[in-house]
C-alpha cells in the first residue's frame, strides 16, 4: 500500500511535467507575425530632391506615394496606382514571395527588374534585395544608349503598433560614383 501512494504520486508528478512542458514547446511554435496588410501612404513625397528612388518606370513601387499590400502566409502583393502628371493612369501589381527565389518583372525597352524576399521569424522586418536594369545615356553622348543597373537593399520594418513601415534603402550604381541612401516612412491609411 506504501509503495503504492509512492508510484501513483511519482505518475501523477511525471505526468504533469510532461503535460506542461507540452505545452510551453506548443506556445513557442505559436509566434504571432506581423503583417504588412493594408493602404499605406508616404509621410513625405518621393523625389530626386527629397527621398531619393531607385525607379527608372512610372509606375514602379519605389517610386510610388501610396500602395495597397495584401500578406498571405508565402507571399504579398503590392499594387500601386501610376499618379504622374499628364501620364495615363496605371495599376501595377508585384508580388513578392518569401521563399527566396528570384522574381522578376519586365517593364520592355530593356527595363527590367529582379528580386529577392526574406522575411524575418517574427514577420516585423522583410529584406528586398533588387537589381533594376535599364538604358542610359552616355555622359557627353545624348544619342548613345548604355545597359546601366542599380543594386537595391531595401529593409523594411513594420512599427511594433502596425501602424507605418519604415524603409532604409540603400543603392549602387554603374552609372554613379558611391553608394545612396534614404529612409522612407509609410503610415497606415486603412
Amino acid at each position: 500500500m506504501k509503495y503504492t501512494r509512492y508510484i501513483l504520486s511519482c505518475l501523477i508528478i511525471l505526468l504533469t511535467g510532461v503535460i506542461y512542458y507540452s505545452v510551453q514547446a506548443q506556445q513557442k511554435k505559436d509566434t504571432h507575425r506581423a503583417n504588412f496588410s493594408g493602404e499605406w501612404k508616404s509621410k513625405e513625397s518621393i523625389s530626386i530632391g527629397g527621398n531619393i528612388f531607385c525607379s527608372y518606370v512610372e509606375g514602379d513601387r519605389m517610386n510610388s506615394e501610396t500602395m495597397k499590400i495584401a500578406e498571405q502566409a508565402d507571399f504579398l502583393i503590392i499594387e500601386t496606382t501610376n499618379t504622374s502628371p499628364g501620364s495615363p493612369k496605371a495599376t501595377s501589381l508585384e508580388k513578392l514571395a518569401f521563399d527566396g527565389k528570384e522574381g522578376q518583372i519586365n517593364h520592355g525597352q530593356e527595363n527590367e527588374k529582379k528580386f529577392t524576399v526574406k522575411l524575418s521569424a517574427d514577420g516585423q522586418t522583410m529584406t528586398i534585395k533588387s537589381i533594376v536594369y535599364f538604358m542610359a545615356a552616355t555622359p557627353y553622348k545624348v544619342n548613345v544608349m548604355k545597359k546601366a543597373f542599380t543594386n537595391v537593399t531595401e529593409v523594411w520594418t513594420l512599427s511594433n503598433d502596425g501602424n507605418s513601415i519604415t524603409i532604409q534603402s540603400i543603392a549602387k550604381s554603374n552609372i554613379w560614383d558611391g553608394e545612396r541612401s534614404w529612409k522612407t516612412v509609410f503610415d497606415k491609411v486603412n
